[in-house]
């Protein structure tokens, strides 16, 4: 099998050179991407990088502040939107793409049809996200294919919950959440009956830190029962139907995977049922999964997912000892969680919800997440997800907006990254720590790309017979084994900011499990290329010098 290696890219940003970046700016003065953008000699530089799937965050029409009327895209009350540009999850219109990322609004779709064909030319497969727990507050379609009723349009507004329901509501109580509803404007925003709002609030009245901007979508699932939570499936809900016909209609465009929002949050039997539909006319279309809870995973794997975000084990665990919160060696004791489904786990350092590597709240510098980013793309099969900028070490430092100075890439607001803008629109103007950092990335990457070793051989973790001692630090250093047929990679990754001369133990159970030579062998090591001469024994350890925050990656062929 090949590795998967994602590349997540927030459309609205990539691709924009306008550098004025004024707080809260509006589009005409801050600008915007465009799939346009997108161009074939783009695609090739990022499947150079060591990509096999592009994410294209926000691609499907959301509520933003910008006035689109002209063109039949109905108006949004800025009340009700999250920054100026607004939240890609907070879905208007399922059927539609974004404006802001076409040149010419009233062919948006031909464009992004366009651009499934130049992704796809260049060898690289498609991803868009699916938001199936919510859609804005004004949520209507203007691009749904005939026949198509909207969600909610034959909703019974006077039912709390109701099966047949696309939302819930609160019957007799106007929308009252805890913001100013005017927001600038000379009429408040309205809503009666008030519906539930996305993060599970069934009261009229969200806070500000609720998802009040979002309306919470009804899978048949009764929250406000008198006897606790009910399920009510059969017959099918009318907002399963809905939603696999949303899916259908993308998979039909040339898309090959959904990163699924929120999955957890809605029940895992409509995945087991839309997933096997999609794949009734889709087959090879894939499903990647935002769960967070770790005690589900396995039921949604089950339910059809390829793939699941590993945040809560093994993100919150490498993060930790990057900061040097957890000794390393409790990477073993993630991976161990999850070694029954170690293929469907997704690996990342970074993605939009999460603050940037080398933002102050992280690890301040790109090159501390070096050995991190080996670690989580060469120890196992599953895929690994990064986010543009990443390669060159984007902080995330800007006060953007609506977004604060936080340490993430705004989602709300219009805006440009000058990682982006040197990495691909005008190359000249990269810092020799950027270009560094992003031949790093190339080579990483494209080791986990082309070495069988990683895409399809054995694991062997190193770290039980490697405890801390004079010669080997587990706060510090991980280690692992990767075997495929006579190609073997023995990889130490050193977190530590000192240079420190390491012996590594290999036990007599690695050469029988692995089948591993034993004696003088050649090595080279990949990061390097420098070769020379090791002794592979379990009665004599591994010598080796480590540079600071790197890796050796040594292989050995018979």
């Amino acid at each position: 099998m090949d590795k998967i290696i994602i590349y997540q890219i927030f459309t609205r940003l990539f691709g924009n050179t306008n550098t004025t970046r004024k707080h809260n700016g509006m589009l005409d003065e801050n600008g915007c991407g465009k799939m346009n953008n997108f161009t074939p000699a783009t695609l090739r530089r990022i499947k150079e990088l060591g990509v096999t799937h592009v994410w294209y965050t926000g691609i499907i029409r959301h509520a933003t502040t910008t006035d689109y009327s002209t063109y039949g895209i109905p108006k949004q009350h800025p009340a009700v939107v999250k920054g100026n540009a607004g939240s890609p999850y907070a879905i208007t219109d399922y059927y539609d793409v974004d404006p802001d990322l076409a040149v010419d609004v009233e062919k948006r779709m031909k464009e992004f049809e366009a651009l499934v064909k130049r992704t796809h030319k260049e060898g690289l497969k498609m991803i868009i996200d699916f938001v199936p727990n919510h859609v804005a507050r004004q949520y209507k379609s203007v691009a749904k294919p005939e026949g198509v009723v909207d969600f909610g349009e034959d909703d019974d507004t006077g039912k709390q919950f109701s099966p047949m329901n696309n939302f819930y509501y609160c019957p007799g109580a106007d929308f009252a959440p805890d913001i100013d509803l005017y927001h600038g404007c000379e009429e408040p925003y309205q809503e009666f009956p008030a519906k539930a709002t996305g993060n599970d609030c069934f009261s009229n009245r969200p806070g500000r830190n609720d998802w009040y901007e979002t309306v919470k979508l009804n899978y048949g699932v009764d929250y406000c029962d008198a006897g606790g939570i009910s399920t009510h499936f059969y017959p099918t809900p009318d907002t399963w139907l809905k939603m696999r016909d949303v899916l259908l209609f993308w998979a039909a465009k040339g898309v090959d995977a959904f990163r699924c929002d929120m999955a957890e949050m809605v029940p895992s039997e409509f995945w087991t049922w839309a997933t096997k539909e999609v794949r009734k006319k889709f087959r090879n279309v894939k499903f990647i999964g935002e769960v967070y809870n770790p005690a589900r995973y396995r039921e949604y794997i089950t339910a059809g997912f390829d793939y699941l975000y590993d945040k809560v084990g093994m993100y919150d665990c490498i993060r930790d000892v990057v900061c040097g919160y957890r000794p390393a060696s409790n990477i073993t004791h993630q991976w161990q969680n999850t070694d029954d489904i170690a293929d469907h786990m997704l690996y990342f350092l970074e993605n939009h919800d999460e603050q940037r590597l080398a933002s102050d709240f992280f690890a301040a510098d790109g090159m501390r997440g070096v050995p991190a980013l080996i670690v989580s793309t060469l120890m196992r099969k599953n895929p690994f997800m990064l986010y543009a900028g990443q390669e060159f070490g984007e902080r995330g430092m800007d006060e953007e907006g609506f977004s604060g100075r936080d340490g993430r890439t705004t989602i709300f607001d219009y805006w440009s990254l000058d990682s982006l803008i040197h990495g691909y629109c005008s190359r000249r103007q990269l810092t020799a720590k950027e270009k560094a950092l992003e031949g790093i990335y190339k080579k990483v990457l494209n080791i986990a790309l082309t070495e069988k070793a990683i895409s399809d051989g054995a694991f062997f973790d190193l770290m039980y017979v490697n405890p801390t001692s004079e010669n080997f630090d587990a706060n510090k250093q991980y280690a692992f084994i990767r075997k495929y047929k006579k190609e073997t990679l023995i990889v130490v990754a050193n977190f530590a900011d000192n240079e420190t001369l390491t012996k590594l133990n290999i036990p007599e159970h690695a050469f029988d499990f692995l089948h591993l030579p034993k004696g003088m062998m050649q090595a080279e090591d990949l990061m390097t290329g420098e070769k020379s001469t090791v002794c592979l024994s379990c009665e004599s350890r591994l010598t080796m010098n480590m540079t600071p925050l790197s890796a050796r990656i040594l292989k050995i062929k018979e």
